[in-house]
């Protein structure tokens, strides 16, 4: 009996594995069935996928359909069929049709330029199948990394085994508390969340430059973000998080906390000059201390 054993507990584990993807720090756990291999292959989907939606990198997909306005690709098709949804749920405030403004704002943030962008851009996407065509360079960094861990999370779980996949503020449902990083740079959480649902914070904080950071709003046609920080809890998935933590940092505040309240399976922490302003149900998915 002990015999028959010894080959599935050598199946058990509990890793944890560091990368960088998607331009910040990856962190994927498995524990249970064959956890070693469970974080490898959640490594792999967000490596292959980074590979394909990186609008930086010449031989992406992403970078394809900016340059020669077509590409034939799943993944890119699915993002850009939910940033189509959001443009239109939004007003237009979460626009995926800004991949100009968003690559000449991401050259002065690091120090490539320094001239921010002066003007917006319009433009026409369509998307047939796996099929998509467009006259504008897109913006799909909103969606991307959320896109990215969810695609991850589901080569993480199986029979036997948890976990969770967390790349630079999105994250897959956590299997224990999680801490929501302050903006101010000092070490206490802002809160500590204990929820089921998929997690994103946005913020101009970490990535700014003269006061200048990646948030942008092409319907006032302004750069900035508006809050200290804004972190969501979304009921559907980490791109949904992703897109909304994204919108509600670029609107004012009583138009981002009115979206918040509207927006079914989605509660948010809105940080807005040092004070918390919270959707009504946000506290469940806070730990109770």
């Amino acid at each position: 009996m002990m015999g028959s054993l010894a080959p599935a507990t050598e199946w058990l584990g509990d890793t944890r594995r560091e990368f960088d993807c998607c331009d910040t720090t990856f962190r994927v756990q498995a524990t249970g069935i064959r956890a070693d291999a469970a974080v490898t292959a959640a490594r792999e989907t967000a490596e292959s996928l980074e590979a394909r939606l990186n609008a930086f990198d010449e031989t992406s997909a992403v970078r394809r359909l900016n340059r020669e306005g077509e590409v034939t690709n799943e993944h890119v098709a699915r993002i850009i069929r939910r940033g189509l949804e959001y443009y239109d749920r939004t007003d237009r405030v979460f626009d995926i049709h800004q991949g100009r403004v968003e690559h000449d704002l991401k050259a002065y943030l690091r120090g490539d330029s320094d001239a921010v962008p002066a003007t917006f851009d319009t433009g026409t996407v369509q998307v047939s199948g796996s099929h998509v065509t467009a006259d504008v360079e897109l913006d799909l960094n909103g969606l991307a990394k959320g896109y990215v861990v969810d695609r991850a999370s589901e080569a993480l779980t199986g029979l036997g085994r948890g976990g969770f996949v967390s790349g630079g503020g999105d994250m897959s449902p956590p299997t224990g508390a999680v801490a929501i990083e302050s903006p101010y740079g000092d070490d206490t959480p802002l809160k500590i969340l204990d929820t089921d649902w998929r997690v994103a914070t946005s913020g101009g904080y970490k990535r700014s430059r003269n006061g200048t950071d990646h948030i942008y709003d092409s319907t006032t046609e302004s750069l900035g973000s508006r809050h200290e920080s804004v972190t969501v809890v979304a009921r559907r998935d980490c791109m949904e998080a992703d897109a909304l933590a994204t919108t509600l940092t670029a609107l004012p505040l009583e138009e981002a906390k009115t979206l918040a309240a509207e927006w079914d399976g989605l509660e948010a922490l809105i940080i807005h000059e040092g004070v918390f302003h919270t959707t009504g149900a946000f506290e469940t998915h806070v730990l109770d201390t």
